[in-house]
């Protein structure tokens, strides 16, 4: 349903709504062009809603009758996520992932869609507009990374396996139940060492990338994670829920954990959640 060509016109457009409105307004947003949403982390900006809406215009006419699922559009109706399980066509679209760093004036920040079909992820951007380059993933053809002109530019493959302590990791805490926080940050030491950019969008691409082992989530939004799930798996990694279940466009809560394979998801696993 959607081949290489397809996939470099998903990737133009994401590019021409972060080059018309999401780069012009970073670290120029006026008074009032950022507001909190559900609380003091989850931020919105005028960046976030102009971009989608460029976003879901272009997706409309690239693919005729599609279901778009925006992260602001699903803010005002929690109902529209509900499309990602009827439409026979959906894209979710996450305009600014890492709003916080973009409204902070910080360069690290992505802009993310997923195409869904038939209940499953089949095509996947983390379009980087600072760097203007694309992660793309296609099912079943792998990941790349490609250049603002749509040319392939490298294939992107996750890290090879490698004993706990000498793993880098992407662990998102904020989120856990407070029963879970503290256990899981004391065990940050069994780590070779710990990040958090505060952006999935680049965490995605730092472990699917080769540079990072782990990524650790509990929040699980389908925009946050359908784009850099697909991106990771194609570039060789392994990734499932908390109880070890297959994680799917449906799901907003279980967990996520994904490593290089199964063995490293095992270990990382036992060292974060187990008693």
């Amino acid at each position: 349903m959607i081949g290489a060509s397809r996939a470099a016109d998903v990737a133009a457009l994401l590019r021409e709504a972060a080059r018309a409105e999401i780069l012009p307004r970073f670290r120029r947003l006026a008074q009032g062009a950022v507001r909190a949403k559900s609380g003091p982390l989850d931020l919105v900006t005028d960046a976030d809603e102009a971009a989608e809406r460029v976003i879901e215009a272009g997706l409309a006419k690239l693919f005729p009758g599609c279901a778009v699922v925006g992260e602001e559009a699903a803010a005002a109706d929690p109902a529209v996520i509900d499309r990602l399980a009827s439409a026979d066509l959906a894209f979710v679209v996450d305009p600014v992932d890492g709003t916080a760093n973009f409204a902070a004036g910080l360069p690290v920040f992505g802009t993310m869609a997923a195409a869904v079909a038939g209940g499953e992820v089949i095509a996947a951007w983390i379009h980087d507009p600072l760097g203007d380059d694309t992660a793309i993933a296609l099912r079943g053809e792998g990941a790349w990374i490609a250049d603002g002109e749509g040319r392939h530019m490298a294939d992107l493959r996750v890290a090879a396996p490698a004993p706990l302590e000498r793993m880098l990791g992407a662990i998102s805490w904020t989120f856990l139940p407070p029963s879970l926080r503290g256990q899981v940050t004391s065990r940050f030491p069994l780590f070779a060492g710990v990040v958090g950019y505060r952006c999935a969008a680049h965490e995605y691409r730092w472990c699917a990338g080769g540079h990072g082992h782990v990524l650790f989530y509990n929040r699980l939004m389908p925009w946050d994670h359908l784009p850099g799930w697909l991106i990771h798996r194609e570039a060789g990694g392994h990734s499932a829920r908390f109880d070890g279940s297959a994680y799917l466009p449906v799901h907003r809560d279980g967990g996520l954990i994904c490593a290089p394979d199964r063995a490293s998801w095992e270990e990382v696993r036992h060292a974060l959640l187990d008693p």
